[in-house]
C-alpha cells in the first residue's frame, strides 16, 4: 500500500541531439547502425506471457533503402498465437492493476532513462535501418518522442490520479481510477516507432494489460522496444507482442468478452471495417469498448497574399518531404496565391533540387526510401497518373527506382483542378500538389480547402496579416486537430502540441497529452457518510 503522497518533477522535452558532421553522437549512432548492419540475421519472436514464441513460418525484415538486405526475420503466428496473448494478458491483470501506481510509474520512467543512454543508439539505428529514416527523423522519433512520451505520460498519470471531487462536511468524496475492466488491444504503424511504443504503453501505465500488433515492416524496431521494456522491468504478460495476419487477431480479440479497448493508429479505412466489427459484436463483451484512432490525413498549407515567400517555400520542402512524406502530419496539398507563386516556385525547385537521397548509412542523405514495394506502387501510381493528365504538371521529381531500394524523387504536381486526384486522396509518399488561387480568392479557397478533403488531422496557414490569420484559424477550426500559423504542418511535440485530428481522421484523444491517458481509466466515485442517518423523515415532513 502506498504510504505517502508522490510528487514527480515536472518533466523536460528530451533535447534532441544533432549529429552535426564531426559530432560524438553521430559517430557513436554510426557505430552502432555498421554494428546491427553487419552482424548476423536476427530471429525475433512473439512475446507472449514469459514465453519468447518461435514458429516454422518465418518472414524476412528487410532495409527499404537495400531491399536484398536481410536483417533478420520474424515469427509469424496464428489465431492460437493470439488466444494465448489474450490469455497471458488476462491472467497478469489483477496483479499489475493491484501494483501501486509509483511503482507503475517507475517502470516507464526508468525506461526514458535507459532510452536516453544506453538504448539511445540502438533504437535510432533500427529505425534507420528498418524503416530507412535519417539520423535527425530517427532522433526526434525514437529516442526524443518516445522518452518523452514515458516521462509526460508519468506526469498526466499523477495528475489523473489527483483529480479529486470535493467534500462536505460529514462526508468524504473520493475519485477511483480503475483500469478497463479486460484488456486493450494495440495496433501500431510503421512510420513512428515511438507511436508504436506508446500505444501499448500508455494503456498499460494506467494498469492495463496489453495484446500489442505492430506492423511487419515495424517489427525490427518492436524488438528493440520490447528490449526496453524487460529491462525497465516490466512483468511478463503486461505487454504481449504477436506478429500474425490482422483478420486472425480481429477474430480472437473481436468475438472476446473481456476486450476492453482498442488503441490504433493507421489508415481509415482499416479502422473503420475494426469499429463496425466492434459495433457488431457489442452485445459479447462485458462493457463497452474504448476506441481510441489516429488515423489518415490530407494536411494542408493556406497560404495568403501578405506571406513571405521563403518561409512558405521552406515548409512545403520539410513538411512534404521529411522522411518521404510518410508522416500522417505530411503536408500533401497547398493553395499559394498567384502573385506570390513564382517566389515560392523558386524556393522549392532550389530546396528539392538540393536534397540528396540515398541509404540513411550517408547521412547527409535528407531523403531516403519509402518503406516497401506495396507503399511503392501506390505512389508512383499517383505520380504516372498525374503525368497523363492535361490539367496537371510535375515542376520537379516524377522519377523513381525501385530496382536497389523503393526510391521516389520528391515530387511537386501543379493542377488547374481544385478537385484534381491528388488533391483529395492520401497518398502518404513524398508527393505534394499545388493549386494556385487568385489573390482576392482567399475566402473561397478556403471554403474549397475545407471541402475537399475527408480528413481533418493538420494544417497550417501562413499570413504576416494578422487579421487574415485570425479568419482562418476560425474558418478552418474544423479542417485541423492540429493547427500551425506560419509553420509547417508537421513535428507535434509532446506535451507542446498534443496529436490527433477529427473527421476522418480520428477520434483526436491527443496523444502525448492527459486527455489519451483517460481513456484508458474506468473511473469509480465513493462517497463515505461518516454519520450516517438514522431516521428516513426530512425535515420538511414535520
Amino acid at each position: 500500500m502506498p504510504k505517502g503522497i508522490y510528487q514527480i518533477p515536472y518533466p523536460d522535452n528530451e533535447p534532441v541531439k544533432s549529429y552535426a558532421p564531426g559530432s560524438p553522437e553521430l559517430a557513436s549512432l554510426m557505430a552502432k547502425y555498421k554494428e546491427l548492419y553487419d552482424q548476423e540475421p536476427i530471429d525475433v519472436p512473439m512475446y507472449i506471457g514469459s514465453d519468447e514464441v518461435r514458429t516454422d513460418n518465418k518472414k524476412p525484415m528487410t532495409s527499404p533503402h537495400e531491399h536484398a538486405k536481410v536483417l533478420g526475420h520474424f515469427n509469424y503466428g496464428d489465431k492460437s498465437h493470439v488466444e494465448a496473448a489474450v490469455n497471458a494478458a488476462l491472467a497478469a491483470k489483477d496483479q499489475w492493476a493491484a501494483l501501486s501506481w509509483e511503482h507503475r510509474a517507475s517502470i516507464f520512467l526508468k525506461a526514458a532513462e535507459l532510452l536516453a543512454g544506453p538504448f539511445r543508439d540502438k533504437m535510432n539505428a533500427a529505425t534507420m535501418l528498418a524503416q530507412s529514416k535519417n539520423v535527425f527523423q530517427a532522433e526526434i522519433d525514437a529516442a526524443c518522442e518516445m522518452i518523452d512520451f514515458f516521462r509526460y505520460n508519468v506526469w498526466y498519470m499523477q495528475n489523473i490520479y489527483s483529480d479529486q471531487p470535493d467534500s462536505q462536511p460529514g462526508i468524504w468524496n473520493r475519485m477511483e481510477y480503475r483500469p478497463l475492466e479486460g484488456f486493450v488491444f494495440a495496433i501500431s504503424p510503421f512510420n513512428f516507432t515511438s507511436i508504436a511504443a506508446n500505444l501499448p504503453a500508455s494503456a498499460a501505465m494506467m494498469g492495463n494489460t496489453v495484446v500489442w500488433k505492430p506492423a511487419d515492416s515495424q517489427v525490427y524496431s518492436a524488438q528493440v522496444i520490447m528490449e526496453l521494456f524487460k529491462a525497465a522491468g516490466l512483468p511478463d504478460g503486461v505487454i504481449n507482442l504477436v506478429t500474425v495476419d490482422g483478420p486472425d487477431a480481429g477474430d480472437v480479440i473481436f468475438n472476446h468478452k473481456d476486450f476492453a479497448g482498442l488503441h490504433f493508429t493507421g489508415s481509415t479505412g482499416v479502422f473503420k471495417h475494426l469499429w463496425k466489427e466492434i459495433g457488431n459484436n457489442i452485445d459479447k463483451y462485458r462493457s463497452y469498448p474504448r476506441i481510441v484512432g489516429e488515423t489518415g490525413g490530407k494536411d494542408f498549407i493556406m497560404v495568403h497574399p501578405s506571406s513571405v515567400a521563403q518561409e512558405v517555400s521552406t515548409a512545403i520542402s520539410r513538411g512534404a518531404f521529411e522522411f518521404q512524406g510518410q508522416k500522417c502530419s505530411a503536408a500533401s496539398r497547398a493553395y499559394i496565391p498567384e502573385s506570390l507563386w513564382p517566389a515560392v516556385k523558386e524556393g522549392v525547385l532550389n530546396d528539392v533540387n538540393s536534397f540528396k537521397m540515398g541509404s540513411p548509412d550517408d547521412p547527409s542523405n535528407f531523403v531516403n526510401a519509402v518503406i516497401d514495394k506495396r507503399a511503392f506502387d501506390k505512389i508512383t501510381g499517383y505520380i504516372d497518373y498525374a503525368k497523363d493528365q492535361s490539367d496537371a504538371e510535375i515542376i520537379v521529381g516524377g522519377n523513381y527506382d525501385g530496382s536497389t531500394g523503393y526510391f521516389i524523387e520528391p515530387t511537386v504536381i501543379v493542377t488547374t483542378n481544385p478537385h484534381f486526384k491528388t488533391l483529395e486522396e492520401e497518398i502518404f509518399g513524398p508527393v505534394i500538389t499545388i493549386y494556385v488561387y487568385a489573390d482576392d480568392q482567399f475566402e473561397e479557397t478556403m471554403d474549397l480547402l475545407d471541402a475537399t478533403s475527408p480528413y481533418a488531422l493538420t494544417g497550417s496557414i501562413f499570413s504576416v496579416d494578422r487579421y487574415a490569420a485570425e479568419r482562418a484559424t476560425k474558418r478552418l477550426a474544423n479542417c485541423a486537430g492540429n493547427f500551425y500559423i506560419n509553420d509547417k504542418p508537421t513535428g507535434a511535440v509532446v506535451n507542446q502540441q498534443p496529436f490527433g485530428g477529427a473527421r476522418g481522421s480520428g477520434t483526436n484523444d491527443k496523444a502525448g497529452s492527459q486527455w489519451n491517458l483517460i481513456r484508458w481509466v474506468s473511473p469509480r466515485t465513493i462517497k463515505e457518510a461518516f454519520v450516517p442517518p438514522t431516521d428516513y423523515r426530512y425535515p420538511f415532513l414535520g
